[in-house]
């Protein structure tokens, strides 16, 4: 094995690094977080800034290139920014991005670019406001405003996450990618997966993507593309266009042979794979003040434990951790 990169047991090279702030949000999303949950990780299990920032510098010394910073929702985090400009001036790390729901970004989406952020993943389930505020609780106008604030101060690309709920959004997809070929984003299209007794409950909406790309297909020309940096998806370019429609697909056609990403978790935790178990605890480590070439180590025992992949088929009931407690 190379000494600057991560591989684990099935060849594949870790490159990425999905990273928690926070188990909060400020939404209620059906499929993450059941209404009325109470039981978020306590602030002083939380990774201090410093703590983050040895664990991803360890990261970047392997090889990993590129982190996202991901929640719960991730701007509930205060001062964020100055985590962003902390990591950003990491050497080795070429690419910074950041998933979010949007509904803080139009304050902090200028000084989150300044501090370094680039890319922007949005959720975005519905341009209804009705359907909007059942599937989240929340208010579309206000992360429309913010998803503009990050246009506006030159985030790019930004590509719009939708979870395609089966009689809740499914009749709405043309609409949102009009909406993202307008803005000049790129759409992704997901499927439900069976994380936590919501993720389980969300199955009774779940829909096969395979159908819906074909559906896409009658009205719209669907070219196979790569977009680069694009994780999971399937790209498709819209006809002659420059849009691009992207299928996450973990149930109907997963990618688990192409996985390159671990996720860290607010307290520390280290999850080999979304859909299993494996896991390596990080904060315990760090909070014995384990030096820097001994957390490299620990680094390269815990990728030893990512499986194969995971089964949402198989064992939909294995998950009961939330997604938002697992850093999406």
């Amino acid at each position: 094995m190379n000494e600057q990169t991560l591989t684990d047991p099935f060849g594949r090279r870790i490159a990425y690094l999905r990273l928690s702030v926070t188990d909060r949000c400020d939404l209620r999303c059906g499929y993450c977080l059941p209404k009325g949950f109470k039981g978020f990780e306590e602030p002083e299990h939380w990774l201090s800034f410093e703590e983050i920032g040895r664990v991803v510098a360890a990261f970047t010394a392997l090889g990993v290139r590129h982190v996202r910073i991901t929640g719960g929702e991730p701007l509930v985090r205060r001062n964020l920014p100055d985590l962003a400009e902390r990591l950003s001036a990491l050497p080795g790390l070429d690419d910074l991005s950041i998933s979010s729901n949007c509904t803080r970004m139009d304050a902090l989406a200028e000084p989150l670019y300044r501090a370094g952020v680039r890319r922007l993943n949005v959720s975005l389930d519905s341009l209804r406001p009705e359907v909007f505020k059942e599937v989240t609780g929340g208010d579309l106008d206000k992360v429309l405003r913010g998803i503009a604030a990050a246009r506006e101060v030159g985030f790019a690309p930004i590509r719009v996450n939708t979870v395609v709920m089966r009689g809740v959004n499914d009749e709405e997809i043309e609409d949102i990618l009009g909406y993202c070929a307008e803005k000049g984003f790129t759409l992704r299209l997901i499927e439900t997966m069976p994380i936590g007794a919501t993720g389980r409950g969300a199955q009774d909406h779940y829909l096969d993507l395979q159908i819906v790309r074909r559906r896409l297909e009658q009205s719209f020309e669907l070219i196979s593309d790569i977009l680069p940096g694009g994780g999971p998806a399937r790209y498709y370019r819209v006809g002659a266009t420059e849009t691009r429609i992207g299928f996450i697909t973990p149930i109907s056609q997963h990618f688990c042979e192409t996985c390159n990403r671990v996720r860290l978790t607010v307290d520390g935790t280290l999850y080999l794979c979304l859909g299993q178990d494996n896991s390596y605890a990080l904060r315990p480590l760090l909070r014995d003040g384990i030096g820097e070439a001994d957390l490299i180590a620990h680094l390269r025992s815990a990728i030893a434990l990512k499986p194969e992949r995971h089964e949402f088929k198989e064992r939909p009931e294995k998950i009961i951790r939330f997604m938002s407690a697992t850093g999406g």
